[in-house]
């Protein structure tokens, strides 16, 4: 008799469970949402998340509200949102740093990417350029890695700092090619273009909407591009694994993650929201504008993406003998 009670309590306890979390998902949300962006006003990542808040402030009926926690390549913000109630209502826009790249160069980091944060969807990618002063004679990727090999250890590529997709991209170049260009660090695009320009240092992987202005000016020379597939922006440039070294993909991605432990219910209603936010024009504009590539992907799809874009940093920093800090 007691185990059948006991028995019949487990049941309508499985039954409540059931009810419970579909009604949970049915109030979500009931208050405003923040969207944190690791980076400063202004810059793309936050320009991309004001963009996406404004459309699905309007589909959701609760205001979407861009926090900028801006620090440590973005792991101020990143940490913010890992340590947050896990509950759909402090959420991440991140860029590669605070979760595939950071954790390969950073002895300590105040939160666990891979375990601490979980994905909703990849909104879009941005390849970049790999450009050259006038004056290097290269006109294409062959050329370069010639010319390269021929003067181990002269010519120089700048990019926005250490640890960055620009910093990355140029290592994996020289990784993948044999060569031994040295790497200049910026604190920022613009001091960067500025030297490659001047002739100071004479290569530059840059991301395309600063860099392809200065190519139609004929200032600088576009030799490729550094993702899989040549960029709607530049259909023109080949890439650089059609150029002579097959394979060579490294892109600069944008996506949303919640804290760990969300439940899958309101990490399913973020993507959906999410994807129907990227697909309004307003903000199909935005991403042209920032020379990016639509993605729009399923939280499983993302998930494997980073384990992937994870793995090729760690090969890349352990062949470049990239310093931890």
């Amino acid at each position: 008799m007691k185990v059948n009670r006991s028995l019949k309590r487990l049941i309508a306890a499985g039954a409540l469970a059931l009810f419970a979390a579909p009604s949970y998902a049915q109030k979500f949300p009931d208050h405003p949402i923040t969207l944190v962006a690791p980076f400063p006003p202004g810059g793309t990542t936050d320009v991309l998340a004001r963009s996406i808040a404004q459309e699905m402030s309007k589909s959701i009926g609760q205001q979407v509200i861009v926090e900028n926690r801006a620090g440590a390549s973005g792991m101020i913000g990143a940490g913010y949102v890992a340590k947050a109630a896990p509950d759909g209502y402090t959420i991440l826009l991140s860029t590669p740093g605070p979760i595939t790249t950071n954790k390969h160069l950073y002895t300590k980091m105040i939160y666990n990417p891979d375990t601490d944060l979980t994905p909703i969807t990849q909104i879009g990618t941005v390849p970049q350029l790999l450009v050259v002063h006038p004056s290097v004679p290269a006109k294409s990727v062959k050329e370069l890695i010639a010319l390269a090999k021929s003067q181990p250890g002269k010519l120089n590529y700048g990019s926005v700092g250490n640890g960055s997709t620009l910093h990355l991209a140029g290592e994996m170049f020289n990784v993948a090619a044999g060569t031994e260009i040295l790497h200049v660090p910026y604190k920022g695009s613009a001091p960067a273009l500025t030297d490659l320009l001047g002739g100071q240092i004479q290569i530059m992987f840059d991301v395309i909407v600063s860099a392809m202005p200065l190519v139609k000016d004929g200032r600088l020379r576009a030799l490729a591009v550094t993702s899989a597939n040549r960029s709607k922006s530049a259909p023109d440039i080949p890439t650089i694994a059609e150029s002579g070294l097959p394979g060579y993909n490294i892109v600069t991605w944008y996506g949303l993650m919640a804290p760990a432990k969300t439940p899958p219910e309101i990490v399913e209603f973020l993507n959906k929201e999410t994807v129907k936010a990227l697909k309004t024009e307003t903000v199909q504009e935005r991403l042209t504008s920032l020379g990016a590539d639509l993605v729009a992907s399923s939280p499983k799809e993302f998930a494997a993406y980073l384990k992937k874009e994870s793995e090729q940093v760690a090969d890349v920093v352990k062949k470049a003998k990239i310093p931890q800090q």
